[in-house]
């Protein structure tokens, strides 16, 4: 693994490069802008306005940091013009209608976002030469969940219940059959110059996240307001991370491909050690204990939707190839999750408050480099 500090992290691969964030306005990408950012890259985001307010994007006033475009990802000729102008070197795809419960309502704006919105990217980077990394992010839910006891690889069956978790599993294949048919790796250096990955990772978790129907969003309503937590499927277990080690493995696997596109463009999983893996009942006890006090309530409504049982990944490849691991546990996660809260809540100034999601990449960038700097000593 690559990394010392903030100024050579990824050996400075970002550093004053044009990469392009679709959905930078989101819970995610709004991370990724700032960690971009403060890597020295030249951000360019094209998303929807904030989904929810409040949110990540405007909280840290990243419409002054990063170049801002409002724009919908099926709306393929803006979202080309935007590639023409700024002719990015890396681009990552996170737009995407998220929520399951919303997929119930609107299959069609889901398909049309998830599956049409990722075709128009792949366009977009298949007509702009400048790319040579380009990372499509689509979730843990693209498996076909037979709610095995062990973690999902990456050539396990792609499928879907619902049709959220079916629209990622057909922008898995639609990643796929890009990279066969245009970005073959045998061919990379020949025919083309790009690289192109897709990734999935489990339940990401971290402050600044107010999205709809995620149980962390939730929790922190519910609180804030001195609610009792109201949740469903206590027994569901999930693989929760914290929102810093999935985008590690992404800005890793960005950087790698931009050095070396034929060894990794593929497909890669991020998820957390199997001791972070908990149900939702016992993360919302978490939740409670750092939030210093709270209640909770079980929803025993008939009328629920499907909800997977058991879900987690097997992120072995990604340790093995790219040499990423999982830093912290899922109780440092959620007690740093929850610290952020505190701090917005407790009206903590925007500039203090930027400064504070900075420390917290500064922190995870030094626990990151201890850890292997130890495994490097052999302990």
């Amino acid at each position: 693994m690559r990394f010392v500090s903030m100024n050579n992290c990824f050996q400075g691969v970002y550093n004053r490069k044009r990469i392009l964030i679709t959905g930078h306005t989101g819970f995610k990408g709004s991370w990724l802008s700032l960690w971009l950012k403060e890597l020295g890259a030249d951000v360019i985001g094209y998303a929807l306005e904030p989904p929810t307010k409040p949110n990540l994007f405007d909280t840290l006033c990243l419409n002054e940091k990063v170049t801002h475009i409002i724009g919908d990802v099926r709306a393929e000729k803006h979202l080309y013009s935007v590639f023409e102008k700024y002719s990015p070197e890396f681009v990552f795809h996170l737009a995407a209608q998220p929520l399951v419960r919303l997929s119930y309502k609107e299959p069609t704006l889901t398909y049309e976002t998830n599956v049409i919105g990722t075709v128009n990217v792949l366009e977009a980077v298949r007509k702009t030469d400048s790319v040579r990394s380009c990372i499509i992010v689509t979730s843990d839910k693209c498996y076909e969940n037979r709610e095995w006891i062990y973690g999902y690889r990456e050539t396990d069956p792609i499928g879907g219940f619902d049709p959220y978790s079916s629209s990622k599993g057909c922008a898995e294949l639609v990643t796929a059959a890009y990279r066969s048919a245009f970005y073959n790796p045998k061919d990379y250096g020949k025919i083309h110059k790009a690289a192109l990955s897709s990734v999935r990772a489990g339940n990401v978790i971290g402050g600044g996240d107010w999205g709809e129907d995620r149980l962390i969003p939730d929790c922190i309503r519910a609180l804030s307001q001195n609610k009792a937590i109201n949740i469903r499927s206590p027994q569901a277990t999930r693989p929760w991370q914290y929102i810093l080690e999935p985008l590690t493995g992404y800005l890793l696997l960005g950087a790698l491909m931009y050095e070396d596109g034929a060894k990794y463009s593929s497909a890669w999983n991020f998820g957390p050690n199997d001791e972070s893996i908990k149900t939702v009942e016992e993360l919302v006890k978490l939740v409670i204990k750092y939030w210093d006090g709270g209640a909770y309530t079980i929803d025993s409504s008939s009328s629920q939707l499907h909800e997977a049982g058991l879900l987690k990944l097997d992120a072995s490849k990604a340790r093995a190839m790219l040499g990423w691991k999982p830093i912290y546990d899922v109780y440092e996660a959620v007690e740093k999750t929850i610290n952020w809260y505190k701090n917005f809540y407790n009206d903590m100034r925007k500039e203090e408050l930027y400064e504070f999601t900075v420390m917290a990449i500064e922190e995870y960038v030094s626990r990151m480099s201890e850890v292997y700097r130890r495994r490097g000593e052999g302990d």
